[in-house]
């Protein structure tokens, strides 16, 4: 017997309500081709196409408005039967720590559906890099944290995913000239670390033509054509693109983990933490 997926209706409800792909992948922390690879999947499972394409819109098909309020109630009644069966509601100050480039384009959809699902939760967050998060002068102030690990590194964290670090810039620029310009994150940014430590070992020219610790100033710099920079796959915005060229060296892998501190409500922490744990898989 078939069976609808629900993740795939929670999207397609997603698109309409949010007006579209990219909005609805920004609210639900997935990207724009993940979104899109759910609505085909639905399409297909049903034999129907649910949406138009109206110049840069995706507005819904006369099938896509039938199938709207019912995915609706299937979705309501979902949530209503996990309500139903939690021993009782989660409640309590959450503190977060996170990467810069993952506050912004993981928590954006995370903190909207979290918050909306445990609305008695207070969700405290902080971004910055790694290093710092995980030193030990500062550890103590969150009950969370997700960080970048090198693969060699040894560390009591939960590995969520083993992403492949990868090369990052505007696709409408492709990489020219005789010197390759960067953008990066300061010192101390594993990016940074491992960027420089791969071109070191070539012969070609580079330079760091700025240098930002957020990751919206650094997508600026990109799109106005100061260089490229290095990320973790699952963290690239939907506007950058991953680029492959010659004399661009290959940067390896980065292991994305979940600290879990003493905390006063582990059970906020532990579900705040399978969160984050099912839109990095997803």
């Amino acid at each position: 017997m078939k069976q609808l997926s629900l993740d795939n209706l929670r999207t397609f409800v997603s698109v309409i309500e949010q007006g579209g792909y990219s909005k609805a992948g920004e609210w639900l922390g997935r990207s724009q081709p993940a979104v899109s690879l759910q609505i085909k999947k639905l399409e297909e499972q049903l034999g129907r196409k649910l949406f138009t394409k109206v110049g840069q819109r995706h507005l819904p098909s006369t099938d896509g408005n039938w199938l709207y309020p019912k995915a609706k109630d299937l979705l309501q009644m979902n949530d209503a039967i996990f309500r139903s069966l939690t021993p009782a509601p989660l409640s309590g100050r959450l503190r977060l720590g996170i990467p810069n480039e993952f506050a912004s384009t993981l928590l954006p959809g995370l903190i909207g559906e979290f918050s909306k699902r445990y609305p008695d939760v207070s969700l405290e967050v902080t971004s910055a890099l790694s290093r710092d998060l995980l030193h030990q002068s500062r550890r103590d102030n969150f009950d969370l944290i997700l960080a970048l690990v090198n693969p060699d590194e040894q560390t009591q964290g939960e590995l969520v995913l083993e992403d492949d670090m990868v090369w990052v810039g505007d696709p409408g620029r492709p990489l020219a000239g005789d010197s390759i310009s960067l953008v990066l994150a300061p010192d101390g940014c594993m990016y940074r670390s491992r960027v420089i430590e791969q071109l070191k070992q070539q012969t070609r020219a580079w330079k760091i033509s700025y240098t930002n610790a957020d990751l919206t100033g650094l997508v600026a710099a990109i799109q106005q054509g100061l260089g490229v920079t290095a990320l973790a796959k699952s963290s690239m915005p939907d506007n950058l693109a991953v680029l492959s060229h010659q004399h661009l060296p290959r940067l390896g892998t980065v292991n994305i983990c979940l600290f879990n501190q003493d905390t006063q409500h582990p059970v906020v922490s532990k579900t705040l933490a399978e969160f984050i744990k099912s839109r990095l898989n997803s």
